[in-house]
């Protein structure tokens, strides 16, 4: 499959989400500062950093698992910063979270029936379907119990289930922790990479830099709650200096504002 990091560069002017200078936090103590994102339809969008940088925080934020402090987030044109979660659900937002992602004793059918929890009863079997048809690997394992698959095998199902309510918008947080090389790499290739053909919008948050940037077309690097570089995969893997010297310091000789 050819990496959506070598595609030719995507309109970012035309975005699916956007957030605008948004802040988050918890209880006085502000995470995220004014950060500024954004992403297309189709396109990939990976969010680096060093441990500690807020990305975690600003997953949470924008799927409504914490309030909004300043700012404002939208999707498809549609302000959704005061939306609680489960009406950006509705609204089309998807989450993977990157533990707890999927229903150990239920079979790999039954996790996709429960991820189509907003749909009718009728709709459910005929999206279930589609989420196999677009991972024909699931296919062949729908009466498996999820307990038994493999780690590589468990993040399709839970990227699975988190389309079955057909989200425009597909949020990842680390989709590839704590899996061998290979099976990140083919998570990140087959699995991420196949979901944005799709047409979704793509969010995810990435410790493996490399391999993120192979597949994403664009790139946002935090540290100390702010965005420090924000550039097209193909640059931020030609600013190895700078991303070295991010992760290193943990963004403390970081003086200038967001990379052009």
């Amino acid at each position: 499959m050819a990496t959506l990091g070598d595609t030719p560069e995507l309109d970012r002017s035309v975005s699916l989400l956007r957030a605008d200078e948004v802040s988050f936090g918890y209880g006085s103590l502000t995470i995220v500062d004014r950060v500024t994102l954004q992403v297309g339809k189709g396109e990939i969008v990976v969010l680096l950093g060093p441990n500690g940088a807020g990305k975690s925080t600003l997953v949470k934020g924008m799927i409504g698992h914490l309030p909004l402090r300043t700012g404002s987030v939208s999707l498809d044109g549609a302000d959704i910063s005061k939306a609680p979660a489960p009406e950006r659900v509705k609204l089309g937002v998807g989450y993977v979270p990157q533990i707890r992602d999927v229903f150990s004793t239920l079979t790999v059918w039954d996790n996709l029936r429960t991820g189509g929890y907003l749909l009718s009863g009728s709709e459910v079997r005929e999206r279930a379907e589609e989420v196999l048809a677009l991972f024909p690997a699931l296919a062949r394992m729908r009466r498996r119990r999820a307990g038994t698959l493999s780690g590589g095998e468990r993040k399709m199902l839970a990227i699975g289930r988190a389309l079955m309510t057909r989200p425009t918008l597909l949020i990842l947080d680390e989709p590839t922790s704590n899996l061998a090389p290979a099976v990140a790499r083919m998570v990140l290739d087959e699995v991420v990479g196949r979901v944005a053909e799709a047409g979704q919008a793509v969010l995810m948050v990435e410790q493996r830099v490399e391999m993120a940037l192979g597949v994403a077309s664009f790139g946002y690097v935090m540290a100390q709650g702010r965005v420090r570089l924000a550039r097209q995969a193909q640059a931020l893997r030609e600013s190895e200096d700078e991303l070295s010297q991010l992760f290193f310091t943990g963004g403390t000789m970081a003086t200038n504002g967001v990379g052009s």
